[in-house]
């Protein structure tokens, strides 16, 4: 089998503090991918290679790095030496680089998003373990012939098409929205036996993003209150060139709409304005009922239903 090849695009993993007791005082993507593999030591004699993408604190994720890691995975996917990839990343927006990768990865080569929710000079570092079970997924997966996006964050294997962050500052940060996990990592950091496969992208192509800028598409808030004033000023303005082509709105409830947005929703639908429903709730989705004058976007998160809008505008899927 080929080797693991692990792209660093920095994030809390890669972060460090000066007062380890105080492991929520820190700056992220401070150490370079080479640094985290070179503090764990189960990963000593494994076959890897390493590859700086980025190095940001997720918060800030962009299209660029999107770009950057889509090309340097476009790679890893045609060489023969790579089995598979492991990236490590924040936890803020991994759920939206999770739903990217899934739509654009064809499903030959196991792709394993990895994070931490503490620096790595923190007591209770949990990046090291998670790189660990990482690598160790990756290669479980390689052998077994599974391609396709998971993350593995604390012991659990989730499927980029159900993973989110659902706590601020637990360990334990991660879930699937109602979804279960894949598999929980075994005791070596490997797939338990009776492991089975996870689903595999949609292979809609790394080139998908090769567009210099992604279409322009907001998320808005439906809540106590709401009126259209926000949504009719991005109508009116714009930005930089580039015009409001997509709305996600992250509705109350399934997916409803405060009866003050409903007419701006409306104003910007016949201006040529995609709107989507999702739901500001954290599980279930919005299921399609037919009944709600816009499309429902799933079980996507409301940035990951922003992700999803986006490249359907580039394919002229929508």
């Amino acid at each position: 089998m080929g080797h693991i090849l692990i792209l660093g695009t920095g994030g809390t993993i890669a972060g460090t503090g000066s007062d380890p007791g105080r492991s929520w005082a820190y700056q992220a993507a401070q150490l370079s991918v080479s640094a985290l593999v070179a503090a764990v030591p189960e990963l000593a004699g494994v076959p890897l290679a390493t590859r700086q993408v980025a190095q940001i604190d997720s918060k800030d994720m962009t299209w660029s790095v999107w770009q950057a890691l889509a090309a340097a995975l476009a790679e890893a996917m045609a060489d023969d030496a790579v089995a598979g990839v492991v990236i490590t990343h924040g936890t803020d927006t991994l759920e939206e680089t999770a739903c990217l990768l899934h739509h654009l990865h064809d499903g030959a080569k196991p792709i394993v998003l990895t994070a931490a929710m503490r620096p790595a000079t923190a007591p209770d570092a949990d990046g090291p373990r998670n790189l660990r079970d990482a690598v160790c997924v990756a290669r479980d997966g390689a052998q077994r012939g599974w391609g396709g996006v998971v993350a593995v964050v604390q012991g659990q294997v989730w499927a980029a098409r159900d993973v989110r962050k659902s706590h601020s500052h637990a360990l334990d940060a991660f879930d699937g929205g109602g979804a279960s996990p894949c598999a929980a990592a075994a005791a070596a950091g490997g797939l338990p036996d009776d492991a089975v496969a996870w689903p595999s992208g949609l292979g809609w192509g790394w080139q998908t993003v090769n567009a210099p800028h992604a279409p322009r598409v907001e998320i808005l808030l439906s809540h106590a209150d709401a009126d259209g004033w926000l949504l009719d000023a991005a109508l009116r303005c714009g930005h930089a060139g580039t015009p409001l082509r997509g709305v996600v709105l992250a509705g109350t409830g399934h997916g409803t709409v405060h009866t003050g947005l409903e007419a701006a929703l409306r104003r910007a639908a016949d201006a040529g304005v995609v709107v989507w429903r999702t739901s500001r709730v954290a599980r279930g989705g919005v299921l399609s009922r037919g009944d709600a004058g816009w499309p429902a976007a799933g079980h996507w998160t409301p940035a990951q239903a922003r992700v999803v809008l986006q490249l359907s505008l580039l394919r002229g899927a929508v």
